[in-house]
């Protein structure tokens, strides 16, 4: 055990000799968790909007405002023609243009139909199918007010429909976000993702920086076992990724007031298998090159990339071909993802996060055996 201790007393010490890498692993992940909480935002408001007014009525102005007080929508231009209002959506000035045909007053009437048409910028599909939806809400609450307003008018139709028109009545009551807020999806998914960008890569530059500097003949003629300097390696890594824990989780819960539903010693207990997981391809991947640059490289594009893609962080697995399906069950983050969610938002607990911390341990211990059995206490 001293010389076990004397091995991570080492590798912190040469972590500091290394005076940038000190705020890069304490003060970059705040960094991140700040500059991501305030930058991935998908919710959709004051969609700029162009008006194409064709009616010029109290009735028309009426709709327009119905736009604008929902909040969703800011008028930031007003033309005359369709055509007028394409360079609008070319230049990105504007996502959306709400044109109102002529006579829609006049179609209020009986026997008539109101035409109005809202014309969207197809380039973000995923805004401008939200604001479609917006505006659909917004058009058919007009239309049920005018057949309210008509009815009121022709007190016959009333009396035939009776006291009490039948209808079906809506009441939504969402669980775990109720304001449907996406910075409590993606906040929780960027601890995720500095854990794994962090550990992997320091623990991937590990055993090559000793190649490097010429430290790994050195410590191939003292009594260290292999198991020694594996542990002695992982150990520091492992502990910097529990403190980013601790810090970005902070700034989840009292920087953007994501709740914290669920226990933090299980988040704790749960990350530590996820650790697992990034320690052990940090290090497989450190015993397949042979420069730092190649070790950052290889972790980047072989392994993190993919892994954020595909693991359910940003896009929707249920989404994917099935092909693709089939292999992020492959991939630890996915289930870190839903561990990390579940904790923060769900409040889950051991009871049903079992399968998922189940699967990460298991993969974890392979991962990590595979890279000790690669492992040489020897130059390749």
């Amino acid at each position: 055990m001293f010389i076990l201790w004397r091995v991570i007393v080492k590798e912190l010490l040469q972590l500091r000799q290394d005076k940038r890498i000190i705020p890069v692993i304490f003060f970059a992940p705040i960094i991140q968790i700040t500059v991501f909480g305030f930058a991935v935002n998908t919710d959709v408001k004051d969609v700029p909007m162009v008006l194409v007014d064709q009616d010029h009525t109290a009735q028309s102005r009426a709709l327009v405002d119905r736009f604008v007080h929902s909040g969703y929508f800011e008028v930031v231009g007003m033309v005359e023609t369709t055509s007028e209002a394409e360079p609008w959506l070319v230049s990105g000035d504007a996502s959306v243009v709400l044109v109102i045909q002529a006579g829609y007053a006049a179609a209020r009437r009986p026997g008539r139909v109101a035409k109005v048409q809202v014309l969207a910028d197809g380039t973000d599909s995923g805004a401008a199918t939200v604001a479609l939806g917006y505006a659909a809400r917004i058009v058919s609450e007009a239309g049920a007010q005018r057949i309210i307003l008509r009815l009121r008018q022709d007190p016959r139709l009333a009396r035939a429909l009776g006291p009490e028109m039948p209808g079906i009545e809506l009441v939504p009551r969402v669980f775990y976000n109720p304001d449907l807020l996406s910075r409590w999806f993606y906040v929780p998914a960027v601890l995720a993702m500095i854990l794994m960008v962090m550990t992997m890569l320091l623990t991937a530059m590990g055993v090559v920086r000793e190649k490097e500097i010429g430290t790994m003949e050195q410590i191939i003629v003292t009594p260290i076992r292999p198991w020694q300097l594996i542990i002695g390696k992982l150990a520091p890594f492992a502990a910097i990724g529990m403190i980013q824990v601790f810090l970005v989780t902070g700034v989840t819960v009292f920087g953007f007031g994501v709740p914290l539903a669920g226990s933090f010693l299980l988040l704790l207990a749960l990350t530590s298998l996820f650790l697992l997981n990034t320690l052990g391809l940090g290090l497989l991947i450190s015993t397949l090159v042979d420069t730092q640059q190649q070790a950052m490289m290889t972790a980047t594009f072989l392994a993190m990339v993919p892994m954020i893609y595909l693991s359910g962080l940003i896009f929707p697995i249920e989404n994917m071909p099935a092909a693709i399906q089939v292999v992020t069950y492959g991939i630890p983050l996915r289930y870190y993802a839903t561990i990390i969610r579940g904790v923060f938002l769900k409040g889950s607990g051991l009871d049903a996060l079992w399968p998922q911390a189940t699967i990460l341990g298991a993969m974890g211990i392979g991962i990590l055996s595979l890279a000790v059995l690669r492992f040489r206490k020897r130059l390749d």
